[in-house]
């Protein structure tokens, strides 16, 4: 983390950020927009959401500026706004990776042990 100022405001800012992306159906959402823009129809196609439920969700992803709309005649389309959420996730779900992957090892190491003992 970037060193700063020691304001609350700051801290409130980046606390917001990180709640917005602390939602499976959000992430769901941003995933889904890696390979380009979407409606709102295609994007509770493929997260499984409802449509309220989606749009609740686009509009927070809005107000924090990760996803940008666009209107088009009757339909709205959204994109990522800010590509570098992908950085963001890719480094969170790397580190999910290994420590899941460690904790597996660590669970092996236990239940070898264990099995060896009553032999």
């Amino acid at each position: 983390m970037s060193k700063f100022d020691d304001r609350a405001l700051q801290y409130e800012y980046v606390a917001k950020y990180f709640k917005a992306l602390a939602e499976p159906m959000r992430l769901k959402v941003l995933n889904a927009l890696q390979d380009g823009e979407k409606n709102v129809s295609q994007l509770t196609e493929m997260s499984g959401g409802t449509q309220a439920n989606v749009s609740k969700h686009l509009s927070l992803l809005a107000q924090h500026g990760l996803v940008k709309r666009e209107s088009r005649g009757n339909c709205v389309y959204y994109s990522i706004a800010d590509s570098s959420v992908y950085e963001l996730c890719d480094l969170v779900c790397g580190q999910i990776s290994n420590r899941m992957a460690l904790e597996a090892e660590i669970s092996k190491i236990f239940t070898d042990t264990q099995h060896a003992t009553s032999q």
